[in-house]
């Protein structure tokens, strides 16, 4: 799927709470907000780029490409490594409701913001890798998760561990998307092979820093067995 595609329709602009200029903001507003958005992005980076993977937050377009997929119909959706919103916001405008949303960041500062900023969400300050102990919505499964965690510079068991857990939580038919800045897909041929998984690449988008691709992985769906011998 091509960005062009994956963005035919012209999605609702959905207010941010944390915006002072309730009448949809203007465009100082937004540059200043993605202009402190950017400086904690690259202070967290800094302090502990093994947990923040960036020096910059998403791009809008990586966003939609990321969120191309999913809909109001999805169901509740999972969001790791939430940061500082980028992703949670272009979900809202793909019309997932706020309430079916979870956002699991282990960052304390932008988690904190995330409460902040999409309060009728659930804000889950933990590692991803922790989400198999916790039922985010009370027996019921995600239609999707969507991943901003740096899976490259993670070693092989805790990736094991976040698909595991995510996958746990995931319906039938569900698909978790992972965007990467390398040329592969970021989880490990033998991982996705251990777990009965496939990855497939969506796209990829240049307007990003640095330029990123987008893998919807998914269980392999097996052939039905025909136990009538015809």
């Amino acid at each position: 799927m091509d960005l062009a595609h994956s963005s035919r329709s012209t999605p609702q602009r959905v207010r941010d709470p944390a915006d002072p200029v309730h009448s949809g903001g203007t465009l100082r507003v937004r540059a200043l907000k993605f202009s402190a958005d950017a400086l904690a992005f690259l202070r967290a980076g800094l302090r502990d780029p093994r947990r923040v993977g960036a020096v910059a937050p998403s791009s809008r377009a990586l966003a939609r490409l990321i969120t191309s997929e999913i809909a109001d119909h999805t169901g509740p959706v999972i969001e790791l490594g939430a940061g500082t919103g980028v992703f949670t916001r272009a979900l809202l405008e793909r019309g997932v409701p706020e309430r079916q949303l979870v956002l699991v960041e282990a960052h304390p500062h932008f988690a904190r913001l995330l409460q902040k900023r999409f309060p009728a969400a659930r804000v889950l300050d933990m590692e991803a890798g922790q989400l198999y102990r916790v039922d985010p919505f009370e027996g019921r499964t995600a239609g999707s998760v969507v991943s901003g965690l740096p899976l490259l510079s993670m070693p092989r068991r805790e990736i094991l561990r976040i698909l595991c857990g995510s996958f746990r939580r995931l319906r039938s038919g569900g698909a978790f998307y992972q965007f990467t800045y390398g040329p592969m897909c970021p989880v490990p041929a033998v991982i996705l092979k251990r777990l009965g998984l496939r990855a497939e690449r969506i796209g990829w988008v240049a307007n990003n820093l640095p330029p990123a691709s987008v893998y919807r992985i998914e269980r392999i769906r097996r052939p039905a067995v025909n136990r009538g011998g015809r």
